[in-house]
């Protein structure tokens, strides 16, 4: 089992900027990749960015909408691993619950428990 603890978010204005971060623990030996998706409401939960890997292996993925303004990065300790989510220039649009997840090798995702980004002036 893994667990996912996130914390972050919070309310800022267009063209502000948060970090959320989603520390993992338990069998963390097990994960391969983490991310985070998002979801507004009335929409489908989005892949916002994803990490695969440890070290020098590590390959990072963004959504189209988030490119060049969000930046995730991961960092792995003994017994934690920490994934965070930078986030620049927010948009109205990226107003949305944001959800870490973590894939094990074997394709079992664990989901943390969502933190809030608001966007608005």
């Amino acid at each position: 089992q893994v667990q996912l603890v996130e914390s972050g978010g919070g309310s800022v204005q267009p063209g502000g900027s948060l970090r959320l971060s989603c520390a993992a623990s338990g069998s963390i030996f097990s994960i391969n990749a983490m991310g985070w998706y998002r979801q507004a409401p009335g929409k489908e939960r989005e892949l916002v960015a994803t990490i695969s890997g440890g070290g020098i292996s590590v390959i990072p993925t963004y959504a189209d909408s988030v490119k060049g303004r969000f930046t995730i990065a991961r960092v792995n300790a003994l017994n934690t691993v920490t994934v965070n989510l930078q986030m620049n220039s927010l948009k109205p649009e990226d107003m949305a619950v944001y959800y870490c997840y973590a894939a094990s090798i074997s394709a079992v995702r664990y989901w943390g428990q969502g933190t809030q980004v608001t966007v608005s002036s």
